[in-house]
């Protein structure tokens, strides 16, 4: 598929990370975007990732050979209808959204569904903007497509392959099998962690104990809280039904381990936990660079100087450090002191550094 012109209606964490993906792989393309806010596009501009500088005019988009919508679910249903008498009658236009059946059933009122594929990339983060974009964040992650049966053959697979070209791993889907899907794996999730996040907060003392004490377990489970708040409004009011009848099974679920608690039945909770370990351990983690992270633990003193000593060593050593921070919890922790790094490598050659040097490490894995 040779795509000269692709646009994109928003120019966030995953619109940006698609347009730094097709550069990297197709430098030669003219990329042209609008967005919510001016100074992203001016942003984007600066820094030669898009050929426009200021929001672009709707008629702009006929130029496309390809558009990614990757606003919120309604503003892509809102879009799609504004493109269906600008575009050329080759364009593909897809969007981003992790809910199908809203812009599939304006795809199908718009008689579009020989253009229109649904796209949702599994990948993501829970930091948002352009500025936390990257042209990795595709690299080995499942990249779903949906379309429906007026959809060419030869379009689709073209599609396909140019999505997998940039690193993704696609997979088809009907919009159906989709919502209901992302609606067990993501969305319910996303209720459940936001849900704990709000009773802990709800339930905390004037101390602020909880907060003080969460470990990295709490931590891990909650933070997709950290998300868009208007993106989930738009994505929990969009796949509704679904996400009901998954909150409905989830609390039988919870009343499963409330009746085995409180009647004191020490074979049930096993039961029930042994079940959800050997689902867990057979889930099997993709070795992407958008799903893993490089973290070390490291134990030190409590004297003065002895971190500004571990850096120094890993400034010497030339090895960038992305983040660092004390552990006071070390509940669930191995170290006291957590470094977090861009690649396995920087890691490996930190450990290394820092082994030779009589420091005590070890590396956390997914």
């Amino acid at each position: 598929m040779k795509s000269k012109t692709i646009g994109f209606v928003g120019l966030g964490l995953i619109g940006g990370s698609i347009a730094k993906a097709i550069l990297k792989t197709y430098p030669n393309t003219r990329i042209l975007a609008t967005a919510s806010r001016e100074s992203t596009i001016e942003t984007a501009f600066e820094e030669r990732l898009i050929d426009n500088n200021g929001l672009l005019k709707i008629h702009q988009f006929g130029q496309c050979d390809i558009i990614f919508l990757c606003s919120p679910v309604k503003v892509n249903c809102d879009y799609l209808r504004k493109l269906k008498d600008v575009v050329k009658p080759d364009c593909i236009i897809t969007d981003v959204g992790s809910v199908k059946g809203d812009i599939t059933a304006v795809a199908r009122e718009l008689e579009m569904t020989n253009q229109f594929i649904g796209g949702h990339p599994m990948t993501g983060s829970e930091l948002t903007g352009l500025e936390h974009s990257s042209a990795s964040l595709l690299e080995n992650a499942y990249y779903i497509l949906t379309a429906d049966s007026e959809m060419n053959a030869n379009t689709y697979s073209q599609f396909a392959d140019y999505i997998k070209s940039l690193g993704a791993i696609p997979i088809q889907l009907t919009p159906e099998e989709h919502d209901e899907a992302t609606a067990t794996v993501s969305h319910l999730p996303h209720v459940v962690a936001a849900a704990l996040v709000n009773l802990v907060n709800d339930t905390d003392d004037d101390r602020k104990i909880c907060k003080t004490i969460a470990a990295g377990g709490f931590k891990d489970i909650t933070r997709i809280a950290s998300g868009s708040p208007t993106m989930w409004q738009h994505i929990f009011l969009s796949n509704k039904d679904a996400v009901l009848k998954l909150i409905g099974d989830f609390k039988d679920e919870l009343s499963q381990f409330e009746n085995a608690i409180s009647s004191s039945d020490p074979d049930e909770i096993i039961n029930l936990w042994t079940k959800a370990k050997d689902y867990r351990d057979s889930i099997t983690i993709p070795d992407s660079a958008h799903s893993r992270f490089f973290e070390l633990y490291c134990d030190i003193d409590d004297k003065p100087g002895t971190l500004v000593g571990v850096l120094q060593l890993l400034a010497n050593a030339e090895i960038s450090v992305k983040n660092i921070d004390i552990i006071h919890n070390r509940e669930f922790e191995p170290g006291v002191l957590r470094i977090e790094f861009y690649t396995q490598d920087a890691l490996d050659k930190a450990r290394t550094v820092l082994t030779h040097n009589n420091y005590y490490t070890r590396q956390r894995t997914n």
